[in-house]
């Protein structure tokens, strides 16, 4: 169950970006490796200054302009590979903030926070892809991420602003309290999901639009594999 409004209170551990670069010897470029920055820094409605992505189909965007993932999931990944313990650590997985004490548990899908000087809401969780893989040198990383839940989330900014390390974070509104992002994602990576549910998923105030298309669609396909 997410945490009350009244009782969210957190703060930024560090703030992250990146430049995009060569990822393997292979040529793949991306901008998941990212260093702290060294004092605030805007937050626009398309994301951090100074962050750059490769993939802008994927990556970026205004219902992906900040990518917050805990810390906490560090020791998962360090536990289940030992040989990448020494390596991961806060921003080794792409994120611009990082936090200790909040999770997929304790926010939900349209969340609103303050976070600095700037506004901001919950739009999705992260789907995992192959650069996860390449970044713990671990094939199958990406699928054990999703499968754990462990996944992180994406911000869209409704009022930009400067953001910094230490920056209190603060939930101001929840339109849905009963769609944590852990509900969420076990909600729409289940094998066989509920067509109902799907479509309260997909009307959900914030969630992403082509999230929300996306499970209409598949609430849709469910339906008329039913019918026959």
């Amino acid at each position: 169950m997410a945490k009350g409004i009244a009782d969210m209170h957190n703060k930024v551990g560090e703030v992250f970006v990146g430049k995009v670069r060569l990822l393997s010897i292979e040529g793949e470029r991306s901008g998941i490796v990212k260093t702290p920055a060294a004092g605030p820094l805007m937050l626009t409605p398309t994301g951090l200054e100074g962050d750059e992505q490769a993939d802008l189909r994927h990556h970026g965007g205004v219902d992906k302009a900040l990518h917050h993932y805990p810390v906490e999931h560090y020791a998962v990944l360090a536990a289940e590979w030992p040989q990448c313990a020494a390596a991961v650590g806060a921003g080794f997985l792409g994120e611009n903030i990082s936090t200790r004490g909040l999770d997929e548990h304790a926010l939900c899908i349209g969340d609103v926070l303050r976070i600095g000087e700037a506004r901001v809401q919950v739009s999705q969780t992260r789907s995992p892809c192959w650069k996860i893989d390449l970044r713990l040198k671990v094939d199958g990383a990406s699928r054990f991420v999703e499968a754990a839940g462990i996944t992180g989330w994406y911000y869209r900014v409704l009022q930009p602003g400067r953001i910094a390390a230490g920056d209190a974070i603060e939930l101001l509104e929840r339109p849905n309290p009963w769609l944590t992002l852990a509900d969420y994602w076990d909600a729409v990576t289940a094998h066989r999901p509920d067509a109902e549910l799907l479509d309260r998923i997909a009307a959900a105030p914030g969630l992403a639009a082509d999230k929300a298309t996306r499970w209409r669609e598949r609430a849709a396909w469910l339906r008329a594999q039913v019918r026959g």
